[in-house]
């Protein structure tokens, strides 16, 4: 215990991360029980102040289990990348088609994904995430309500969100998808006539790009029937803390780091979304590049 908080005090914090990733990834499975990373707190809420190395769960058993494990996940990714992109030969990756990324059959196939709502600034809608009939679907139900709260800050509420975590390498490194052989995202799914927000998160080049969202709109129709949406990567336009930029360029698809879907058409009641899978579909009929005008603001004269 003594010797776990002599390394979390050499070690320097800045804006509630560790400077150390390394440190910070060997101690992981020490730590599990440990609040690095600042959650939101409604405003005029007390602050916590209970030190963080208080929480922490020494165990050496842990620390050399987690240690087997990343080495086993290093060496499953060695192979994968001597093999090919992907983990796959480069004759099938060049002449790959389609592609599914996630399908819905257990409950393994949740876990891969995080549901969150307005809950979490103080609103009233409420989302849930669970397998569909015969296990053959996600869905993504809830209610949503536009009740503002009451905290003299927040203007707008009335969201819920279905997001996919983030992949990890071994050692706890960034993992990224490559989507770059496909251009068009395949979806099949069951809605009840309300629209989404279909959102791909980017890993960011620069720290004031942490914000930037890619999103297109999903229109369900409702009814007993699935449909299959396909939605070209050419349409996603750019928008950072829910404003859409003038500056557009397309979504940079080595880099795609989340996807997720959001629902905030400011009608309250419920909803649901049953999805059966989601995939890349390379279409080769689809020769547009970018969907919107990409202008330079400032003109030479």
């Amino acid at each position: 215990m003594t010797l776990t908080v002599m390394l979390l005090n050499g070690a320097s914090f800045h804006g509630g991360r560790c400077r150390h990733k390394v440190l910070l990834s060997l101690l992981g499975p020490l730590l599990s029980n440990s609040k690095f990373y600042s959650s939101y707190r409604r405003p005029g809420a007390e602050p916590e102040k209970k030190p963080s190395w208080q929480n922490v769960d020494f165990s050496f058993k842990k620390s050399i289990d987690h240690l087997k494990t990343q080495l086993s996940l290093l060496k499953k990714e060695t192979q994968d990348y001597l093999l090919g992109p992907g983990g796959h030969p480069l004759s099938q990756h060049l002449l790959e088609h389609t592609r599914v990324l996630w399908q819905f059959r257990s409950q393994e196939d949740l876990n891969k994904w995080v549901i969150s709502s307005d809950v979490e600034i103080g609103g009233k809608s409420e989302v849930y995430l669970k397998l569909g009939r015969n296990n053959q679907a996600a869905l993504l139900y809830g209610t949503l309500n536009t009740e503002v709260p009451r905290d003299g800050e927040t203007k707008y509420s009335g969201y819920c969100s279905m997001r996919s975590r983030p992949a990890v390498g071994s050692f706890k490194r960034k993992k990224y998808y490559d989507w770059s052989n496909f251009n068009t995202l395949y979806l099949r799914v069951r809605g009840d006539g309300r629209p989404w927000m279909v959102n791909i998160y980017t890993d960011p080049y620069f720290s004031h790009q942490k914000d930037d969202l890619y999103s297109y709109f999903m229109f369900t129709r409702g009814g007993p029937y699935w449909e299959e949406i396909k939605i070209p990567f050419s349409k996603f336009f750019l928008s950072s803390q829910g404003r859409v930029q003038d500056n557009q360029h397309p979504v940079w698809l080595d880099k795609i780091r989340t996807l997720g879907f959001t629902i905030g058409d400011k009608v309250n009641g419920p909803f649901q979304l049953e999805i059966d899978f989601i995939g890349l579909l390379n279409d080769r009929a689809h020769r547009e590049e970018f969907a919107y005008e990409a202008y330079d603001k400032n003109t030479p004269v």
